[in-house]
């Protein structure tokens, strides 16, 4: 089975849409820098459509049990622990759930899985591209930047466009510029360019 998953190319539906095709090797570390989870919609070759990530047998054993291990605990603003089993989880995920126990509200202690996750800059694993060599390859090789960053339909477009006139050129400049003083911040595959 391992061979059969070594041998497949693989996509998943990212911040910026389509990406891939991925190697096994590539696909099991942005599962591990958390790049692609469970509800991410991925595709491979010999699969017949787009399915959420934690639905595949096969990539059962990439994931974290969902065990509720991350879950945080419920609110207690009295500070006491209190013996009661927990709560179930709301269904209605649309308006704030605000459960009475003893005079103390509590927050929901589960979220269903496409629940929007707030994340900062600092929180996405870091990329293996160079901002400074992507912004040099711009300024000079229209479209290879960003092609370099994982931005490939943008690379394509400012190449093809520069071959055609003179005018696209100056945008593949101007944005080789904004690469180099950080005005991109994180590549293509959704991980943080640090330099």
């Amino acid at each position: 089975m391992m061979s059969d998953l070594n041998s497949r190319e693989w996509f998943y539906v990212g911040h910026y849409g389509q990406l891939g095709p991925l190697t096994w090797e590539q696909f099991q570390e942005l599962v591990r820098d958390t790049v692609v989870e469970r509800d991410t919609f991925v595709w491979a070759t010999g699969l017949d459509n787009w399915r959420p990530a934690g639905e595949l047998p096969e990539l059962q054993s990439l994931f974290a049990p969902a065990n509720g291990a991350g879950v945080p605990p419920p609110f207690n603003p009295a500070g006491s622990i209190s013996s009661a089993p927990p709560q179930s989880a709301p269904t209605n995920f649309g308006q704030p759930t605000y459960q009475t126990q003893q005079s103390n509200f509590s927050q929901p202690t589960q979220y269903p899985v496409n629940y929007p996750r707030m994340q900062t800059l600092s929180m996405l694993p870091p990329s293996d591209r160079s901002r400074v060599a992507a912004g040099v390859l711009n300024l000079f090789l229209p479209g290879v930047g960003r092609m370099y960053l994982g931005y490939i339909a943008v690379g394509v477009i400012q190449l093809v466009l520069s071959l055609l006139c003179v005018i696209p050129y100056v945008w593949s400049f101007i944005d080789g510029i904004i690469i180099l003083t950080g005005g991109v911040k994180i590549d293509g595959y959704g991980r943080r360019l640090d330099g």
